[in-house]
């Protein structure tokens, strides 16, 4: 019978004031890494599906047209999920988001260098800017006079915030809820317009005091699944709440 606690055989950037940190995404990639030199292609996959507008927006503001920066954000992650582009990954890379800057920084530069007319995108499609919704396309050209990297962040929150927003919607529509969402959700974001919890009351069909109360688990749940987004792209626990601080940030200098 062996003495003392069961040893924890975890790696270190995997716990956290004696707890593990539950894997996601981002912390797969980085294991498989480490472990065998490959990123876990439908993990990585499902992350680069879902943050290539601050790509598009990054490589638009660099001069090229619409039709150009497609391409190559197209050809930006196929190479990202063929490549060997994670062999190098390691717990101090830390965020997801630096890591894809920098990744972009690169091919940017190896792209102008072979200027490379070869057809882009091979099989993998990450994105199709046709099928966007115009507002969308909108958020990811670039604003006059914009800093490069605070363009960036900003992108990638405006990102954050609208997958946020679809799982919550989701979630009322799960529960045949979607009517009280389209009332309580100008709610979640504070605001000049926002009703009084009154008139959203009258809205509901519900007493003010059950207004607020509606109001506020619609934001509990809504800061629930933003802290649940973030850590699918940062490394450790301890990052969660300084990436939702830069993050809003980012925001509000927009």
């Amino acid at each position: 019978m062996k003495d003392g606690p069961p040893r924890d055989t975890a790696p270190a950037w995997r716990r956290s004031h004696g707890q593990a940190f539950a894997p996601t995404p981002w912390t797969m990639v980085m294991a498989a890494s480490l472990d065998a030199g490959g990123a876990p292609s439908e993990a990585l996959e499902g992350l680069c599906r879902a943050y290539w507008p601050p790509i598009f927006t990054q490589i638009r503001m660099k001069g090229h047209d619409v039709h150009q920066a497609q391409d190559l954000t197209q050809e930006f992650f196929t190479r990202l999920l063929r490549g060997n582009a994670f062999a190098g990954v390691s717990p101090d890379k830390g965020r997801f988001r630096t890591f894809l800057l920098a990744a972009l920084r690169n091919f940017l530069i190896n792209e102008w260098k072979r200027e490379n007319t070869l057809k882009r995108g091979g099989a993998v499609s990450i994105v199709d800017l046709d099928a966007l919704d115009p507002a969308v396309r909108d958020a990811c050209e670039p604003r006059s006079g914009d800093d490069p990297e605070l363009a960036y962040d900003r992108q990638w929150a405006l990102t954050v915030i609208a997958k946020v927003r679809e799982r919550l919607r989701r979630e009322y529509e799960a529960a045949d809820q979607l009517d009280r969402h389209e009332v309580l959700k100008i709610h979640l974001m504070d605001g000049a317009d926002a009703p009084s919890s009154l008139e959203t009351g009258a809205a509901l069909g519900l007493g003010e005091a059950a207004a607020k109360s509606a109001i506020h688990r619609m934001r509990r749940r809504f800061a629930e699944l933003l802290r649940a987004e973030i850590s699918r792209t940062v490394a450790e626990p301890d990052e969660v709440e300084d990436e939702i601080r830069h993050l809003l940030a980012a925001l509000r200098h927009s």
